[in-house]
C-alpha cells in the first residue's frame, strides 16, 4: 500500500492529489479544485471546475459573483462518495462556518484527511465536526500554542450584553469576519434572550441571506443604513470598518486572537472578546488523537509546537509549510468593494 506522501503532495499552488489530478484549496488556479469552506484564503476565484458542498458553493457565488465562484461546479453532500481516477473522496462536516468540510480520501488501500479549518464548540450555525479515522491527519494550526485556550462563547457573549446593559445610551459595534463570525455572533445573542433587531453592515447582510436560504434562522436583522436610532443597539460589521452616524460607539472585537493584549491594542477594542471559529490547543490535539492517524501533516499556523506535542505521544509530524492561507479575522476584503 503506497503511503499517502507518494500520492498527496504539497506543491505551490496548494495540496495536491496527484492520481485524482485536484488541487485541495488552491492558492492559484487550477484546472480542477476541492475547496474546504467558503473563505477567501481557501476559496480563491477562476478554477475551471469546483467540488465542494452545496452550502460552500452558494456561498462562494455570493462573495465572488457566479462566474468567478468556478467555471463547472459540482456539490457534494456530506458522506456522498465519489471515485475520482481510483481515488475514492468524500466530504465530512468541519464545524468551522457553513459548509465547511474535512477532505477525506483513499487510494489504494491508505486514507488521508485534510481538515482545512475547523472547530470542536458547538455551533449552531453548522454541522458538527467528525472526527474521521485515517493514516494522514492534515491539520490547521492557526492557535496552535498553549496559550490559546478559549472560553466558552456564551460566556463572552454574556459580558458583550452586560456592556449594553451597563452603556444603554451607546452602540456596540461588534467587528466581525462577514462570513462565519457573523452569523455565529447573532445566534449566540438570539440564544442569550437578544430578540431585539441586529444592525449589519452590507458585508455581513449578503452573507446572513445565504445561511438564511439554508434553513439557518438568525431573527430580526436589518441594514445598519436604514437606522435612524442606534442608541443601545448592536451592529455587527467587518473589522475596521466604520459605520455612520454612530457617535462614540463601543468598540467591540470578537476574534481568538483577542486572548493576545497586544492584538487586542492594534484592534482598538474596548471590550474585546475571545470568540473563535477555530480549534484551541486542546482542540488541536484532541482530535489528533480522536482520529487515530500515526502521522499528523500541518498546513499553517504554529506548526513547530504542534508537532512537537503530538511527537509526546507518538504521533509522527510534518510541517508542509504551504503559503497563502492567513487570518479571516484580518480587515474584511468585500467591505472595500
Amino acid at each position: 500500500m503506497p503511503h499517502p506522501s507518494t500520492w498527496l503532495k504539497p506543491l505551490p499552488r496548494g495540496l495536491y492529489c496527484e492520481p485524482g489530478d485536484f488541487y485541495i484549496d488552491p492558492t492559484h488556479v487550477v484546472d480542477r479544485a476541492v475547496i474546504t469552506h467558503a473563505h477567501s484564503d481557501h476559496a480563491r476565484p477562476g478554477h475551471k471546475s469546483v467540488l465542494a458542498t452545496a452550502e460552500t458553493l452558494a456561498l462562494m457565488r455570493a462573495r465572488l459573483g457566479p462566474k468567478r465562484a468556478g467555471g463547472a461546479q459540482q456539490a457534494l453532500a456530506y458522506g456522498e462518495t465519489i471515485t475520482i481516477n481510483g481515488v475514492r473522496l468524500w466530504l465530512q462536516p468541519a464545524g468551522h462556518v457553513l459548509g465547511s468540510a474535512q477532505v477525506a480520501m483513499e487510494y489504494r488501500g491508505t486514507r488521508a484527511v485534510v481538515s482545512g479549518d475547523y472547530k470542536r464548540t458547538p455551533d449552531p450555525t453548522c454541522a458538527p465536526f467528525e472526527p474521521i479515522a485515517c493514516d494522514v491527519f492534515v491539520t490547521e494550526a492557526t492557535f496552535g500554542l498553549p496559550v490559546f485556550l478559549h472560553p466558552p462563547p456564551e460566556a463572552e457573549i454574556g459580558r458583550l450584553l452586560d456592556s449594553v446593559v451597563l452603556f444603554p445610551n451607546r452602540t456596540h459595534v461588534v467587528g466581525c469576519y462577514s462570513l462565519g463570525k457573523g452569523q455565529r455572533l447573532i445566534a449566540l445573542l438570539r440564544r442569550a434572550g437578544w430578540d431585539s433587531p441586529i444592525w449589519l453592515h452590507p458585508a455581513l447582510a449578503a452573507m446572513c441571506a445565504v445561511y438564511e436560504a439554508h434553513g439557518v434562522a438568525l431573527g430580526d436583522l436589518r441594514p445598519v443604513a436604514e437606522a435612524r436610532d442606534l442608541a443601545g443597539a448592536i451592529v455587527l460589521a467587518p473589522p475596521g470598518s466604520v459605520v455612520a452616524r454612530v457617535e462614540k460607539p463601543v468598540i467591540v472585537a470578537a476574534s481568538g486572537w483577542m486572548r493576545i493584549r497586544a492584538r487586542v491594542r492594534s484592534s482598538g477594542a474596548e471590550l474585546p472578546l475571545i470568540i473563535s471559529d477555530h480549534a484551541d490547543w486542546n482542540e488541536l490535539n484532541r482530535t489528533i488523537d480522536d482520529t487515530g492517524a500515526p502521522e499528523v501533516w500541518v498546513t499553517h499556523g504554529w506548526e513547530a509546537p504542534l508537532i512537537h506535542a503530538a511527537g509526546l505521544r507518538g504521533v509522527k509530524g510534518r510541517a508542509l509549510r504551504l503559503v497563502g492561507y492567513g487570518d479571516e479575522d484580518a480587515p474584511d476584503l468585500e467591505a472595500r468593494r
